[in-house]
């Protein structure tokens, strides 16, 4: 007979999202059961930078400082250079330059108006992060961790999900019987095609193909001095860790015959020389614009590339990822927990499904200055001669690349600007909201939005004072003991957080903000609503009472 194992949550994907999907899940005191069809973790490096929303949600997890020890020093810079090619000497065309860790730290602590993340974001290669994550969730004593197991199908019943999962080395069978399934499995998600949910957007937007090696020959590598991006008319090279790793990036017509490239030839030709290095991993890859029609059905959710696909240009694949897992983590959470309602649940795909159509038109724009920026190449004629009409055709182009501009690594509006204009747990508010823009931070606690974060004047940040469920901050000494009694009779975990600091009182617009386990806020106010709700209250109804406030954010 299979073996069969009972557990709150399947997730099914070991990489980096549903590693944090598990950690997040157990967080809140829920278990899960995570499967992976490899035996290991990546040895593909994919993403290379987690931005400060993602630290800012690992923070909460206490797994943004092992993650930042993975990554580069902290005083590297995360400079893109231009240059005419990466042959011995060849020219810097134009640099965009972005300081390390340690000066972001800094810049946080002195421009303290709730336009930045608390965390700066890190460069970190997908390699390094995975194993991390893994043994994070290892830890869990809820947590089951389960690589080299593949789910070959599973039934969505009146009980829950049934699950078949086959073990990739013996070939036995095991039963899975869980609450929830969350689907981070990919762009090939399994989940999603037997659920039947078709994507709208494109397929083979872009063709590219990679090759990850290792080499310390610095004197060619390092030729432009340290930076992250060394980056050309025809190719890329990522510095993955600034010590050995590096991937070749190079676009590629779709009919080339990916069969015949010779990694090792391709490295040699992007640099100009035969030098010492071993080639690692190399792999074409089929970019596509893909987000999915829905994120739930049932007791199935997608999440991550299981959801969405997007070209990597401003690198939106992980890094929407890993704020789908905290949005719906908590949510599934309070589920298992008895007060969540399903108008909870469904909350995921209303409030996550429009900022994966963002991060996809985000990244078309910057794909778009992308291939402005390859025609200037096709347009610029000699920009490797030695002669002063060589150098002022190197300056004309340079000059043209700077004023293109590199959104690419500067939209903050798209990481962290952005609002659940849709949600059926976040109330309306009369009046006109923040516009919506994908490269400005506009701080406010409009319901919907993330709490803009800010250090208090005892020098702590208001995230770290955040309680782990939901946190109503008192910024005028209001009495909050009505919405902690209609909480506490509901069940919902409620802390109460007083400020009394002009910087809060400043930035955050309202005197009352409720603040959700996943740092956007729920409501805010000048006062309580006063009125003496029964708990009749339904979805689409006035907030009139404590109790109403309470019965919407949990989606009773």
């Amino acid at each position: 007979m299979p073996e069969v194992i009972e557990v709150p949550v399947l997730v099914v994907g070991g990489g980096p999202v549903g590693l944090t999907m598990a950690i997040e899940l157990s967080h809140y005191g829920v278990g899960s059961l995570v499967i992976e069809r490899n035996a290991s973790t990546t040895r593909h490096p994919k993403m290379d930078l987690t931005n400060g929303r993602c630290m800012d949600l690992f923070r909460r997890t206490g797994v943004a400082d092992r993650i930042r020890a993975a990554g580069v020093d902290q005083d590297n810079s995360y400079d893109i250079v231009w240059t005419t090619d990466l042959k011995p000497g060849s020219h810097e065309l134009h640099r965009f330059c972005y300081p390390g860790n340690r000066a972001e730290y800094w810049r946080r602590r002195n421009c303290n108006d709730g336009t930045l993340s608390l965390e700066a974001p890190l460069r970190v290669s997908q390699i390094l992060i995975e194993p991390v994550l893994r043994n994070m969730a290892e830890a869990c004593a809820d947590v089951d961790v389960r690589f080299g197991h593949r789910l070959e199908s599973f039934v969505d019943g009146p009980d829950g999900i049934v699950a078949t999962v086959v073990d990739e080395q013996t070939g036995e069978t095991l039963i899975v019987r869980a609450g929830y399934l969350a689907a981070c499995d990919g762009g090939n998600s399994t989940v999603r095609k037997q659920l039947g949910v078709d994507s709208d957007g494109m397929l083979g937007a872009a063709h590219m193909y990679l090759v990850h090696f290792r080499s310390r020959d610095y004197e060619l590598l390092h030729q432009f001095g340290q930076a992250w991006h060394y980056q050309t008319g025809w190719g890329q090279i990522v510095a993955q860790d600034d010590v050995e790793q590096w991937t070749l990036h190079c676009l590629v017509p779709p009919d080339a015959g990916f069969e015949a490239i010779d990694p090792r030839r391709l490295v040699i030709d992007l640099m100009g020389k035969d030098f010492d290095f071993e080639v690692l991993v190399a792999n074409p890859v089929t970019l596509n614009y893909q987000v999915a029609h829905q994120y739930r059905v049932g007791r199935a959710f997608l999440v991550g590339d299981a959801a969405h696909q997007f070209v990597p240009t401003g690198g939106y694949g992980m890094n929407t990822g890993i704020p789908e897992a905290a949005n719906l983590g908590w949510k599934i959470a309070a589920a298992v927990h008895g007060w969540g309602g399903d108008a909870l649940l469904q909350s995921y795909h209303d409030e996550r499904q429009p900022i994966a159509h963002i991060s996809r038109a985000t990244s078309e724009r910057h794909l778009g200055i992308r291939a402005a920026i390859y025609r200037l190449y096709a347009e610029a004629g000699d920009l490797a001669g030695t002669g002063p009409e060589a150098e002022a055709a190197r300056s004309r182009m340079g000059h043209r690349i700077g004023l293109l501009g590199n959104i690419e690594n500067e939209a903050w509006g798209t990481e962290q600007g952005y609002r659940y204009e849709s949600s059926p747990v976040i109330p309306d508010e009369p009046g006109y909201p923040p516009a919506f823009d994908m490269l400005t931070v506009k701080p406010s606690t409009w319901p919907g939005r993330i709490l803009p974060h800010v250090y208090l004047e005892d020098g702590t940040a208001v995230f770290d004072r955040l309680g782990k469920w939901f946190t109503l901050l008192v910024l005028d000494g209001s009495d909050a003991a009505p919405l902690a009694a209609a909480a506490q009779a509901a069940g919902l975990p409620l802390e109460v957080l007083p400020l009394n600091d002009a910087v809060a009182r400043r930035v955050y617009e309202k005197p009352l903000v409720l603040v959700r386990p996943d740092h956007h806020v729920a409501w805010r106010g000048d006062s309580l609503p006063a009125g003496a709700g029964q708990g009749s209250w339904r979805i689409g109804q006035p907030v009139e009472s404590c109790t109403d406030l309470i019965d919407l954010v949990r989606g009773a």
